[in-house]
């Protein structure tokens, strides 16, 4: 089985960039933007294009500070190790940025991370390299080809940008989700503790 999350607000409690740009007082700005994208108002790349606009100059090491102190979610620990004993292959795909994601990664013993890059010129923010876009089933289709066909899916989301990914998950979870998603869901968990899917996998992997 292969279950997929976002990174953002399902693996991670909080949201990188607005906790960033509390350091460059632009928290009320980027926290607008990131919330009219996760709720689908407005286009997510160009969403991030304008967070990124408000961010530049930031320094290197406040972008890792941010990165080492936002908290995993309740129970992300407990649920890995729980679908690591199913041999569940762990996926983090996610909008944000490879200085969190790889945290994470480790953290979490996941299996693979897909996310974007940001590009610092003498220890500042000047840009990002995309690498995932809102269209986060392109990214897992390239990678896993066939594998999502032969095996059972379950897709973690939270925001509309993720929506996506529930066109290739067999059971669509929607986690403290925006009601767009929770509409689209199979199951919708209001209480932030990933330990609420363990038994929902475990019973998807006995059918």
């Amino acid at each position: 089985m292969i279950v997929i999350f976002d990174v953002e607000g399902v693996l991670v409690d909080g949201e990188f960039l607005p906790e960033l740009a509390k350091l460059v007082g632009k928290q009320t700005e980027v926290t607008e933007i990131t919330l009219r994208g996760i709720r689908g108002e407005i286009e997510w790349q160009e969403g991030l294009r304008q967070r990124m606009e408000l961010l530049k100059g930031v320094d290197y090491g406040q972008c890792v500070a941010v990165a080492n102190r936002l908290p995993l979610m309740k129970g992300a620990l407990e649920m890995a190790t729980e679908l690591k004993k199913m041999d569940c292959i762990m996926v983090g795909v996610s909008g944000g940025f490879s200085l969190l994601t790889n945290r994470v990664k480790e953290e979490l013993g996941l299996d693979h991370v897909f996310s974007n890059q940001l590009v610092f010129h003498d220890r500042k923010l000047i840009g990002y390299g995309l690498l995932v876009n809102a269209n986060k089933t392109q990214i897992m289709t390239t990678a896993f080809g066939g594998m999502l066909d032969s095996s059972k899916t379950v897709a973690v989301v939270d925001g509309a940008n993720d929506l996506e990914l529930f066109n290739i998950a067999d059971l669509k979870v929607a986690f403290n989700a925006q009601p767009v998603v929770r509409k689209r869901a199979d199951l919708s968990i209001e209480e932030k503790d990933l330990r609420l899917i363990i038994g929902q996998v475990r019973r998807m992997l006995r059918d």
